[in-house]
C-alpha cells in the first residue's frame, strides 16, 4: 500500500460542525447528566456494592460522550487553529463540559469522604474501575467543598484554559521569513525547524534567529500570559489545594512520589557532564572548532538522505513488525482508517502528538512531515504512542491511558526500534555516522533539554511570586541555559526568548519531566531487551497493556524497577555515558575540516545586527 501526505478524517467521531449527530452529543450528555443528578440522594456508606458499580457505569456512560465531543472540537482546532468555527466550537464545549463537570462533582466529592472501610468493600467488585477509585481517593487532602470546586471549574473556562487557547492562536499564526538559496522566503515553524539540521552552519542560526525575532516581538505579551498562567496554577494548586509545592500537583497528578521526581531531576543535574562532553567532541566531527547553540543538532557528515512519506511510513511498519507483528498490525490501523495527519498547512498545529479518545477507538495522530530522517523517528515515535493506547483497549475509558511519565514509553522504545532498522539495513557511512550521533542529540533533547525545563519551570513559579518581570525570567533561562552547556558550546542571548516558545509549559505545567522519565526508562528496558531476546517481549507488553489500570510504580516495580532509587536513574546515564566513549573513538572524517574561529564568531555576529535591528 502506498502511503500519502493527507489531512485526518474526524469522520468517525462526527461529520461535521453543523451535522446532527453533534447536536445529539450535546442532547445526550445532557439527559445522561440530568439521570445521574438522581443518584446524589442514593449514595450512602451502606449502599450495596452492585448499586454502587451501576453508578460507576452510568458515570463511565457519559464521559465516553464526552471525550468524543471535546476531542472533536480539540482535534478540529490543532488542524487549523484559525479556524473560527473550530474555536467557537472549542469554547462552547469547554464551557458545557466544566457545567457538566459540576453538576456530575457530588459523586468525586463523596467518594473522597467516604471511610476507609466502606471505601474498600465497595471497591472489591469495582474490577476494571478500581485503579481510578484508589487514585481519586488520593486528592482527598487537596480537595476543596463542592461550591468552590465549582467556582474552579467555571473559571478555568474562561481563564487559564482561554489563556492558552489564545496561547496557540496567537503562535500558531506566526510565519518565519528566511532567506533560503538566495531568496527570502516565508514559511511555518515547521518548516523553520527543519533547517536547524541543514549542514550549513549559517543556515542552522538563520533558522533560529527567524524564530527569535517574532517571538522577542511578542515576548513580553507572550511572558505576560505565562506569568499569568503561573498565578492562576499557584493560586489553586497551592494557596487553595495545599500542595506543598506548585510540582507537587502535577506530580500527584501522574501518581508518582515527589521522591522519584526529585531523584531523576538530581541525577540528570548531576550527569550534565556526559553531554558537555558530547558537544566538545561533536564540534570536531562536524567541523567546528566549537559548537554554537544553533548548532547542537548538526549533523556530523553532509548526508542529505531524505525519505518519501510512503518509504518513511513502511520503515516505520517493518521496523514494528521485526520486533513483534502484532504491534506492527495496530500501528498499520492509524494509517489504514485515515487517522493521520501528516501534511504541512499554515495555521495547522507544529509538532508532533497522538490523541486517545476512547478505547476502542484507533487514536489520531498528528505530524508535520517533511522528509527528513528525524521526522521518520518522530513517525514512529507519535505510533508508539498509538500503539501504547490500542494495547491498553480492553481497560475502561478511566483507566486504558496511562500517565504521562509512562506514557512516554512505548513512543521512545519505537523510535529506538527504528534506529535499530536503519543501522542494520544503511551501507552508506555517512548515514550511519549521523544516525549513531542523532541517538546522542535526541538523548539531549529528551533527557537534559526536558529536565533543564523543569528545573525552570519550578524557578520560575517560585519568581513569579516575588513578582518577577518577564525580562528577569528570561535572564533567568539564559542561566538556566549556561548551566546545561558550561563551556562547552558558545550562547547567544537571544536564545533568552527560547522559553516563551516551549508549548508544553504554558498547556501543562511540569509535563515535561516525563520525557525524560520516559527516555531513561526506555534505556533500561531496552538494554533488557538486547540481554533477553524473546523473554522480554512479553514483560514488555505487560506494561504497555497496563495502561492506567494500576499505579506506574506498581507496574514497574513488578518489572523490578524501582524508580525512588537513584541508583536505576543513574543506570540510564551509564549508558549513554558509554555511547559517548565509543562516539569518541571514531576518527574524525577526512572531509571534515576545522574552520577558523574567527570566521565563525562573523557569522554570528552579522546574524546578530540584524536581530537587534529588526527588535
Amino acid at each position: 500500500m502506498a502511503y500519502k501526505l493527507s489531512k485526518w478524517s474526524l469522520a468517525s467521531l462526527y461529520p461535521g460542525y453543523e451535522s446532527a449527530e453533534l447536536q445529539s452529543a450535546f442532547d445526550m450528555i445532557e439527559e445522561q447528566v440530568t439521570s445521574f443528578e438522581g443518584v446524589r440522594s442514593k449514595l450512602n456508606a451502606d449502599m450495596p456494592a452492585d448499586q454502587f458499580v451501576e453508578v460507576l457505569r452510568a458515570s463511565e456512560e457519559t464521559a465516553r460522550v464526552a471525550n468524543k465531543l471535546y476531542s472533536f472540537a480539540g482535534l478540529s482546532f490543532t488542524a487549523d487553529t484559525q479556524d473560527q468555527a473550530a474555536q467557537s466550537l472549542q469554547s462552547r464545549v469547554l464551557q458545557f463540559l466544566a457545567e457538566v463537570e459540576n453538576r456530575t462533582l457530588f459523586f468525586s466529592l463523596w467518594w473522597k469522604e467516604l471511610d476507609e472501610t466502606n471505601a474498600k468493600r465497595l471497591m472489591e467488585p469495582s474490577g476494571d474501575y478500581r485503579y481510578y477509585l484508589e487514585a481519586m481517593r488520593l486528592y482527598k487532602p487537596h480537595t476543596l467543598s463542592e461550591a468552590e470546586e465549582k467556582i474552579v471549574n467555571i473559571k478555568n473556562v474562561t481563564g487559564s484554559n482561554a489563556l492558552v487557547n489564545l496561547y496557540d492562536s496567537i503562535t500558531n499564526r506566526y510565519t518565519f521569513k528566511m532567506v533560503v538559496n538566495g531568496k527570502e522566503k516565508e514559511m511555518t515553524a515547521a518548516e523553520l525547524f527543519s533547517y536547524r539540521y541543514s549542514t550549513d552552519p549559517k543556515v542552522r542560526a538563520a533558522s533560529y534567529q527567524a524564530q527569535f525575532k517574532v517571538y522577542a516581538e511578542d515576548g513580553p505579551i507572550l511572558g505576560q500570559m505565562y506569568q499569568t498562567r503561573l498565578r492562576d496554577w499557584h493560586n489553586e494548586n497551592v494557596n487553595l489545594r495545599k500542595f506543598k509545592s506548585a510540582i507537587a500537583s502535577r506530580n500527584l497528578n501522574n501518581d508518582i512520589p515527589d521522591e522519584a521526581v526529585d531523584a531523576l531531576l538530581s541525577v540528570a543535574r548531576k550527569n550534565v557532564g556526559i553531554f558537555r562532553r558530547y558537544f566538545t567532541m561533536k564540534a570536531k566531527h562536524a567541523g567546528l572548532k566549537k559548537l554554537r547553540r544553533y548548532d547542537i543538532y548538526a549533523p556530523v557528515a553532509a548526508s542529505k538522505k531524505t525519505y518519501s512519506f510512503d518509504k518513511a511510513a513502511n520503515m516505520v511498519l517493518e521496523a514494528f513488525a521485526a520486533f513483534d507483528p502484532k504491534v506492527s498490525a495496530l500501528a498499520k490501523r492509524v494509517f489504514d482508517e485515515n487517522r493521520i495527519d501528516s501534511e504541512i498547512r499554515k495555521g495547522k498545529r507544529g509538532g508532533a502528538f497522538c490523541w486517545s479518545v476512547l478505547p476502542e477507538m484507533t487514536p489520531w495522530v498528528l505530524v508535520n512531515y517533511q522528509g527528513t530522517g528525524r521526522e521518520v523517528a518522530t513517525l514512529a515515535h507519535e505510533l508508539g504512542h498509538a500503539i501504547h493506547s490500542m494495547l491498553a483497549s480492553h481497560h475502561n475509558t478511566f483507566t486504558f491511558q496511562s500517565s504521562l511519565p509512562l506514557a512516554e514509553t512505548a513512543s521512545t522504545f519505537a523510535e529506538m526500534m527504528l534506529i535499530d532498522k536503519l543501522l542494520a539495513e544503511e551501507t552508506d557511512e555517512s548515514v550511519r555516522r549521523d544516525i549513531l550521533f542523532k541517538q546522542m542529540d535526541d538523548a539531549y533533547a529528551t533527557i537534559i533539554r526536558q529536565s533543564y525545563f523543569a528545573m525552570f519551570e519550578k524557578q520560575a513559579h517560585e519568581m513569579v511570586q516575588k513578582n518577577a518581570s518577564v525580562d528577569e525570567l528570561s535572564a533567568a533561562y539564559l542561566e538556566n541555559l549556561k548551566d546545561q552547556f558550561g563551556d562547552s558550546l558558545e550562547l547567544s542571548d537571544e536564545f533568552k526568548w527560547e522559553w516563551v516558545g516551549i508549548p508544553h509549559i504554558y498547556h501543562t505545567p511540569f509535563y515535561v519531566y516525563a520525557y525524560a522519565f520516559g527516555q531513561l526508562l526506555v534505556l533500561s528496558l531496552y538494554k533488557q531487551f538486547k540481554a533477553e531476546g524473546e523473554s522480554f517481549k512479553p514483560k514488555y507488553l505487560k506494561i504497555l497493556s497496563a495502561g492506567g489500570s494500576e499505579a506506574p510504580e506498581k507496574v514497574l516495580s513488578e518489572a523490578g524497577i524501582n524508580i525512588r532509587d537513584p541508583k536505576f536513574w543513574q543506570g540510564g546515564f551509564d549508558v549513554l555515558e558509554k555511547l559517548v566513549s565509543e562516539l569518541e573513538k571514531l576518527p574524525i572524517a577526512k572531509k571534515a575540516k576545522p574552520k577558523p574561529a574567527a570566521k565563525a564568531k562573523k557569522v554570528v555576529k552579522a546574524k546578530s545586527k540584524v536581530v537587534k535591528k529588526k527588535k
